[in-house]
Order: structure tokens, then C-alpha cells, then sequence
């Protein structure tokens, strides 16, 4: 703890509360997470503001204790309008993109409400769902399938939910629909333009012969991509299809050679399932080279600090000085090395811990 608000004696008897509690793991995390109530409370912050604290800290210990379960189970979160209809060709289509994907080892994770949040998880079955509700005046209300396995938390604030359906996720189903689902597609396309998120894949999925997201292709080729304030190649990282089977083998399919990646200082690490062979890599520094701020891409092994950690040290690895500034343009790279001859075929990615 590094507040100088907090008396030394506080920061003691923190500790010392923990140690009687019988905690032992991770004790300065939880330590600062006590001392940041203790500052709260000398800074005179007004009661809605901790209201509002409380109830956040609340709300996502119980998403984590909810998710903590299915911590090595692979999970796609789709998102959807609640008011999608179940004779809707889109609740089918859902249904059909749920369904599949359970088949190949997955869980979904949806907002636990109705319309194409129930046909989710009415595709995967209630033991491959988890829900993440909003408490509402209206519409959200955990549906039937949710409710039944009690696999669901309701939350108060959109913004803590909204974490939770993006953090334990490893791929992400956009299906057309309003206001928030918007907001939740374009919060994912953030995320990943500006590398505050790992790579994911992420599906546009439409009925069949849906224009949906083709309306939103055309507004970012005739308005937003000329106008200069999106690259050229943003929605390049996005599958618009209307086919659940392409939209199941974009999700599956990303985890074929990449498995994870992980900054070294200003050099990236990327943990592969596969060794690439000299000329995988002689054509990956040809065709990425410019992503680069110098030097090659080359093979390695596990670096120091991930051995100290066990951190993948079976995988082998590609290290490169990658340009921190161009990180949105990494799919690029990470398509490249699913494409490899060397790549084994895909499999549900190793779910990690942080």
C-alpha cells in the first residue's frame, strides 16, 4: 500500500485483520483494495459515490465467484436485442450459433435476459450457460433457462456487467440489435483498436440475407473511414456473416496456433501451439516487418520471468519488437500464424488466469 493518507497503524491493523481472516494469498492486492475503503471514508466522499463503490465491489465478487467454476472452460458471450421474437429468423439463427458452438466445447455467456439472450442460451443448453442480468424496470429479468441453473448474477450498474461479459470471454457474437448492443459492439471494437483487450474474435452474425451489418460496413466505408477517423482496415478484424457455421469456425478457428500473448518491456511475446518452421518465419518478417520498430520476429523460448511464473512454458514462442502504437493491427499477424502449414487444427483456447 502506497496511500500517505493512511496512518501506518491503519495500514497494520489491515494486515493484521487479514492475517486473522486467515488470508494468505495475494495479500497486498487485498490489502490495497481495504485501504482504498479506509480512503474513501477520509476523504469525506459523499454517500452516493460509496453507494455506488459498495455496490460495484459487490457486484463483481459475485460475477467472480460465479465464473470461478468454469475458469478452464472456454466461454463466447453474445450479444442481442431482447425483444428479438422466438418465430424472429435471427432467435433461430441464435440458437443454431449456441448449439454449435457447445458441441465444440464451449460455454455461452449472455445477459441472461429474453430474445436472443434466451435463444442463446436455449442453443447451448443450460449447462453450458452463464447469464450476467441487469436489474431493470422493464425487459431484463434472468430468463427460464438461466434461472433454472442457477448459473446467473443481476446487477445494478451496466458498467459492471459489461465487464464481466467482456473479461471472461474468449470470443464475441454481435447479433443485430439496438442501443445496447451497439454499444456493447462498438466497446469490443475499442478495446481492440486501441490494445486495451488481447486479441479476440469477434462475429457479426445476421440472418440469412441480413443487411444488418452491411448497413454498418457502408457507413464506415462512406463516412468513417474518409474522414480519417478510423484505419482503412478497422473492421478487417470482424466477421460479418449470416452463416452460424463460418460465424462457429471465426470463433474456433482464431485459437488454431495463437494461444496468448504478453509484453516483455517494449518486446511482445507470442505464445504459439505449434514451432513455426524457418520459412514460416522468413514470411512473416516479409509481410510484417513494417509493424516493427526494429529487428526481426524470431522463435525463443519461454523468457525468464514467465519461467519464474510458469507462465505457458511448454509453448514455443515468436518475439519481436513490435510498434506499441500499431497494436490494433495485430490480428493481422495472429491470422498469419493460423495460417501456417505448421499449425495443428483448432482447439478450445487454455483459459488463463492474470
Amino acid at each position: 500500500m502506497t496511500d500517505s493518507t493512511i496512518p501506518p497503524e491503519v495500514t497494520d491493523d489491515i494486515r493484521s485483520l487479514l492475517a486473522d481472516a486467515g488470508i494468505t494469498e495475494d495479500v497486498e492486492l487485498i490489502s490495497r483494495i481495504l485501504a482504498t475503503g479506509v480512503g474513501l471514508g477520509l476523504d469525506t466522499t459523499s454517500r452516493l459515490d460509496l453507494k455506488i463503490t459498495s455496490a460495484a465491489l459487490s457486484e463483481m465478487r459475485l460475477a467472480f465467484r460465479l465464473f470461478a467454476p468454469y475458469r478452464d472452460v472456454p466461454k463466447v458471450t453474445v450479444f442481442g436485442s431482447a425483444r428479438t421474437r422466438p418465430d424472429d429468423p435471427l432467435y433461430v439463427r441464435t440458437v443454431e450459433l449456441a448449439r454449435e458452438l457447445a458441441s465444440r466445447g464451449w460455454m455461452v455467456v449472455t445477459g441472461a435476459g429474453p430474445g436472443i439472450m434466451q435463444a442463446a442460451a436455449e442453443g447451448a443448453g443450460p449447462d453450458n450457460s452463464l447469464g450476467v442480468s441487469i436489474r431493470l424496470p422493464f425487459e431484463e429479468k434472468p430468463n427460464a433457462i438461466v434461472a433454472a441453473s442457477a448459473r446467473n448474477v443481476a446487477m445494478k450498474y451496466f458498467f459492471t456487467r459489461k465487464l464481466m461479459l467482456v473479461k471472461e470471454s474468449s470470443g464475441f457474437v454481435c447479433m443485430p440489435g439496438g442501443f445496447g448492443t451497439l454499444d456493447e459492439m462498438f466497446e469490443l471494437l475499442t478495446l481492440q483498436q486501441t490494445g486495451k483487450a488481447e486479441p479476440t474474435p469477434i462475429v457479426l452474425l445476421d440472418a440469412t440475407g441480413g443487411d444488418f451489418w452491411q448497413g454498418l460496413q457502408r457507413f464506415a466505408d462512406d463516412h468513417l473511414i474518409p474522414s480519417g477517423v478510423i484505419s482503412p482496415d478497422d473492421l478487417d478484424r470482424v466477421l460479418i456473416t449470416d452463416s452460424a457455421e463460418a460465424a462457429a469456425e471465426e470463433i474456433t478457428g482464431f485459437w488454431r496456433n495463437y494461444d496468448s500473448l504478453r509484453w516483455m518491456g517494449d518486446r511482445l511475446v507470442l505464445r504459439l501451439r505449434a514451432r513455426p518452421s524457418d520459412a514460416e518465419i522468413d514470411d512473416l518478417n516479409e509481410r510484417f516487418s513494417h509493424l516493427l520498430t526494429h529487428g526481426r520476429i524470431e522463435r525463443t523460448g519461454p523468457r525468464r520471468r514467465e519461467v519464474a511464473e510458469d507462465d505457458r512454458v511448454d509453448l514455443p514462442r515468436l518475439i519481436m519488437h513490435f510498434d506499441q502504437f500499431r497494436v490494433g493491427e495485430l490480428f493481422h499477424l495472429i491470422r498469419a500464424v493460423n495460417a501456417f502449414d505448421s499449425a495443428p487444427p483448432a482447439s478450445p483456447p487454455v483459459q488463463r488466469r492474470a
